[in-house]
């Protein structure tokens, strides 16, 4: 008896620390996103400025986003930008949702980087309307991303380690015994 109680405990303590753990990192993610985009737009003006190229294969670049991921549900009309406020925002919930009742810290940690990057693309767009993008990786004239933010790669990373787990790393049920 005193072994399951101590168990359980220990299960429980574990999933405490995996929510503050997940809730930590997407906090980090969101400030992080949302200094940058403070820096590219008031310190480093780059909405005047269009563009600053920094290295061969890196520029800052202006872009208000007014969709969602590859210019889809573009949001054209002030409608249109609550309607994908309210969206975002509903996913957002869920993933918190997700989070809370996760019991796998690295589940936790992929999680969070989607919380912190959508909740950092939400305050863009109730903020000003649209998000604000400015990463620019190119390798001459090919661009093999969309001009994007913090927000947009940890979302990106948090849904390729979702993936990546769940296609590849995933425990399999052992066959069912016939009778």
């Amino acid at each position: 008896m005193a072994e399951s109680v101590s168990a359980l405990l220990r299960e429980r303590t574990a999933e405490k620390n995996h929510r503050v753990l997940g809730f930590s990192v997407a906090a980090l993610i969101f400030i992080v996103d949302q200094v940058t985009k403070y820096i590219v737009t008031y310190p480093l003006q780059l909405q005047e400025r269009g563009v600053m190229q920094l290295l061969p294969f890196f520029d800052l670049r202006w872009v208000e986003n007014r969709g969602v991921s590859m210019g889809f549900l573009t949001a054209g009309t002030d409608t249109g930008r609550w309607l994908l406020v309210a969206l975002t925002a509903a996913i957002s919930i869920g993933v918190t949702i997700w989070l809370w009742r996760e019991n796998r810290r690295d589940d936790a940690v992929a999680l969070s980087f989607v919380l912190g990057g959508a909740l950092g693309n939400i305050v863009d767009r109730v903020r000003y309307g649209y998000v604000v993008d400015f990463a620019d990786l190119h390798f001459g004239e090919w661009r093999p991303f969309l001009i994007f933010n913090v927000a947009d790669a940890a979302i990106t990373i948090g849904v390729l380690l979702l993936l990546f787990r769940a296609l590849l790393t995933r425990e399999r049920k052992p066959p069912a015994k016939e009778v």
